[in-house]
C-alpha cells in the first residue's frame, strides 16, 4: 500500500469511527432542528432582561450599532470555531478538544479550553435558575392584577418583598430547574429537539404579538429612534465593551454550550451558514425585545436607563396602567420564562455529556447528579438576596460574585483560548476541511479574524476589567 494510500485510508477510518460514535451520543435529526437548538441557547435571558436594559443605559442606537459590529467581527467567528470544534471531536467539550488536540500533535492539556466551558455554563445556570425563577413567579403575579395602578416605590416594594422571600425563589427555582431535566433526560431527539420544536416557535409567536401590541398601544416611533437612530455623543470607552462582553453573553460562548451542541450536528451541515444565521436570529429577538419593551416604557413616562430592574420593577409599572396589561404581562413573562428555559437546556447539557462520556454514568444517572449539584449551588444565590444578604465577598455577594466571575472573566477567557486552539494549535487545512467555508477569500478573512482581530478584543476586555484601560 503506498503512503497515499495509507492516508486516504486512516482518514476514512478515522471519519468511519467518528460516525459510528455521532449515532451513538444521538444527532439533530436535521440542520433545522440544530437551528432551532443553537437559537434556543443563544435566545434567553440576555436578550429580553439583559440587553433592553443595557441598551437603555449605554445611549440606545449608537449602543445598538457597536453592538451589532460586536456580533458580526467577533461573535460569529467564534460562535463558528467552537460549533467546528464539537463537530470534529464527536465528545463533550473535554473530551473534544482533547481528541482534536492529540490530531493536531499537540498537549492534550488543551482540553482545559474545553473543561473550562463546560465549568461556566454549570456556574451561569445556578444563578441564571434564579433569575428564570423570578420571571415565573411573576406570572400568576401580573395575571392577578397586582400591578394596576402601581407606582415606581409599591413596585419596587413587590420585587424586593420576592427577592426577601426565600422559600418562594426556591420552590420557583425548582420548578425551573426540574423542567430542565426533564427535558434533557429525554436525551438528544426525545428531549432536546422534541422540546425546541415547540418552544422556539412559541417564542417567537409571542414576541411579535407584544411587539405588534407596543407599535398600537406605546410610543412606537419614539422607541424605534432611540433603537436605531445612533447619538454617538452619549458613547463611552466602557459602553463599547459592555457591548463585547454582551456579544458573548447573548451567543452563549465560552459556556460550553454551543461545542455539545456542534457535537450533535450531521455532517454535511455549513457551519459557517448556520452560525450565521443563528447569530441574525438572536440578534433580530433582541431588538424586537426592545420594540416591544421601549414603546411601553417611553409611553409610560418611564426612565429606559432604569438598569436591571426594567423588567422586574419597571416595565410592570407599564403593564398596570395599559389596556389589557394583566394579559399582556403575563404573556411577557410566559415568554420570559421560554427564553430562560431555552437556554438552561443548552447550558446543563455539557455537564451531562461530560458525565456520561468521561464517568460512564447513564443520562439517567448524570442528570439526577448534575440537577442535585446545581440545585444546592443555585441555593446561594437565593440566599444572596435575604439571609447571606450581609455575608459578601469582595464587596459582593455570592449571586454577584457568580454573575460578576463567569460573564466577565471565564466566558471571555473560555472564548479567548477557544480562538487560540482553533488559530494557533489546529492545523489550517483541518480547520478548513471541518467549517466548511468553500470559498478561499472569505475562509482567508475569518481565518485572520480568528487568529488576530477575535483575542485582540477579548484581551481588550480583560485590560478594561482589570482598569488597565
Amino acid at each position: 500500500m503506498t503512503d497515499k494510500s495509507s492516508i486516504a485510508a486512516g482518514t476514512l477510518g478515522g471519519a468511519s469511527v467518528r460516525t459510528q460514535q455521532s449515532a451513538a451520543r444521538g444527532l439533530w435529526s436535521s440542520r433545522w432542528v440544530f437551528f432551532l437548538a443553537a437559537t434556543g441557547s443563544a435566545v434567553g435571558l440576555g436578550n429580553i432582561w439583559k440587553f433592553p436594559y443595557i441598551t437603555g443605559e449605554n445611549g440606545g442606537g449608537a449602543f445598538v450599532l457597536v453592538y451589532l459590529g460586536c456580533i458580526l467581527l467577533i461573535g460569529i467567528p467564534l460562535l463558528m470555531a467552537e460549533v467546528m470544534i464539537g463537530r470534529r471531536g464527536r465528545q463533550n467539550p473535554d473530551g473534544a478538544v482533547a481528541r482534536l488536540a492529540r490530531e493536531a500533535g499537540a498537549n492534550t492539556k488543551w482540553r482545559v479550553a474545553g473543561w473550562l466551558g463546560g465549568l461556566t455554563g454549570f456556574l451561569i445556570l445556578s444563578f441564571y435558575l434564579v433569575v428564570a425563577g423570578w420571571a415565573l413567579s411573576y406570572i400568576p403575579t401580573t395575571l392577578s392584577g397586582t400591578f394596576s395602578g402601581v407606582g415606581g416605590d409599591a413596585s419596587g416594594e413587590l420585587f424586593n418583598g420576592l427577592l426577601a422571600s426565600p422559600m418562594r425563589l426556591i420552590v420557583c427555582g425548582t420548578l425551573v430547574l426540574a423542567a430542565t431535566m426533564l427535558i434533557v433526560g429525554f436525551g438528544v431527539r426525545g428531549g432536546l429537539e422534541r422540546s425546541l420544536r415547540f418552544l422556539m416557535p412559541g417564542l417567537f409567536v409571542l414576541l411579535v404579538g407584544l411587539v405588534g401590541y407596543a407599535a398600537v398601544t406605546g410610543e412606537f416611533l419614539q422607541a424605534l429612534e432611540f433603537l436605531f437612530v445612533p447619538d454617538f455623543s452619549a458613547l463611552t470607552a466602557t459602553s463599547v465593551l459592555i457591548a463585547l462582553g454582551h456579544a458573548f453573553f447573548t451567543l452563549s460562548l465560552g459556556a460550553g454550550a454551543m461545542m455539545v451542541y456542534g457535537s450533535y450536528l450531521p455532517e454535511g451541515t455549513s457551519i459557517a451558514k448556520t452560525s450565521v444565521l443563528v447569530a441574525l436570529a438572536d440578534t433580530v429577538v433582541a431588538l424586537l425585545a426592545g420594540m416591544a419593551i421601549f414603546p411601553l416604557v417611553f409611553g409610560n413616562g418611564l426612565e429606559p436607563g432604569a438598569g436591571p430592574g426594567l423588567i422586574f420593577v419597571t416595565l410592570p409599572i407599564a403593564f398596570g396602567q395599559m389596556p389589557l396589561g394583566q394579559v399582556v404581562g403575563g404573556l411577557f413573562f410566559v415568554m420570559l420564562v421560554i427564553a430562560a428555559l431555552t437556554s438552561a437546556i443548552s447550558l446543563s447539557e455539557p455537564s451531562i455529556a461530560w458525565m456520561t462520556e468521561r464517568f460512564g454514568l447513564s443520562r439517567l444517572k448524570a442528570v439526577l447528579v448534575s440537577g442535585g449539584l446545581l440545585w444546592v449551588l443555585s441555593l446561594g444565590s437565593v440566599f444572596s438576596f435575604n439571609l447571606w444578604a450581609d455575608y459578601q465577598l469582595f464587596g459582593k455577594t455570592f449571586f454577584d460574585s457568580l454573575d460578576y466571575l463567569t460573564t466577565n472573566w471565564l466566558m471571555p477567557l473560555g472564548g479567548l483560548m477557544t480562538v487560540l486552539f482553533t488559530g494557533w494549535v489546529m492545523k489550517e487545512q483541518t480547520v478548513r476541511d471541518a467549517i466548511g467555508i468553500r470559498h478561499g477569500g472569505l475562509f482567508r478573512a475569518w481565518w485572520l479574524l480568528l487568529r488576530f482581530g477575535t483575542p485582540l478584543a477579548i484581551v481588550l476586555v480583560f485590560l478594561n476589567l482589570s482598569g488597565l484601560i
